[in-house]
């Protein structure tokens, strides 16, 4: 900016983006003093390099605020996880599927976890089927984001709100973001089953 810029002349865009034309570096420099404005360079690596006249603390204002204001808006992406187990009684499933509900209808995504403990590693399709069974039950809420994967012991799916699920979850919150973006899991009371049940 200024004195710092260090080529011998630029190419001069003035304060409405008019193109002025390449010009000695001091004619830029006596330009912006006469309408008392900096001279800042805009693209340094073009030949020669592009500055613009313009009131650089003003600039770097509105760009704070407008980043800010970006921030505010920027919808952010709750995942929520729900861990079941191949064999789950069909009480517990019922129950965990109701949170995964709730959590669509919130317009947070969810991942879906299957955990498999010794013999049940050999037939990942019982895990396979119960992930298809949530995804036919949850269609008109959500659809699969990330299909079924095996990861170690554990087969993971990943669910997302449809765009009208998340707008009625945006509206009912009287169109407020987000406070905070997180991939946390559900909290403990929600992702375990009923007594005597943890999912694992």
């Amino acid at each position: 900016m200024n004195e710092q810029i260090r080529a011998r002349e630029v190419r001069l865009v003035g304060p409405e983006g008019e193109q002025v034309g390449i010009v000695p570096l001091e004619r830029a420099l006596q330009l912006a003093a006469d309408v008392d404005l900096d001279l800042v360079e805009v693209a340094p690596m073009a030949r020669p390099p592009v500055c613009k006249l313009m009131d650089f603390g003003k600039f770097k204002y509105e760009s704070a605020l407008k980043a800010r204001e970006a921030r505010r808006n920027q919808q952010q992406t709750v995942i929520k996880e729900m861990k079941l187990r191949p064999k789950i009684d069909p009480h517990d499933y019922e129950t965990k599927k109701g949170h995964v509900v709730r959590f669509l209808k919130a317009g947070d995504k969810v991942k879906v976890t299957i955990m498999f403990r010794g013999r049940e590693q050999s037939r990942p399709e019982l895990g396979y089927r119960l992930l298809r069974r949530l995804e036919s039950e949850i269609s008109e809420l959500g659809y699969v984001e990330a299909a079924p994967k095996q990861d170690g012991r554990n087969m993971i799916m990943v669910l997302a709100p449809h765009r009208a699920t998340k707008a009625a979850a945006t509206a009912a919150r009287g169109g407020a973001p987000r406070e905070r973006e997180t991939g946390a899991e559900a909290p403990p009371a929600e992702a375990a089953g009923p007594a005597g049940t943890t999912g694992e």
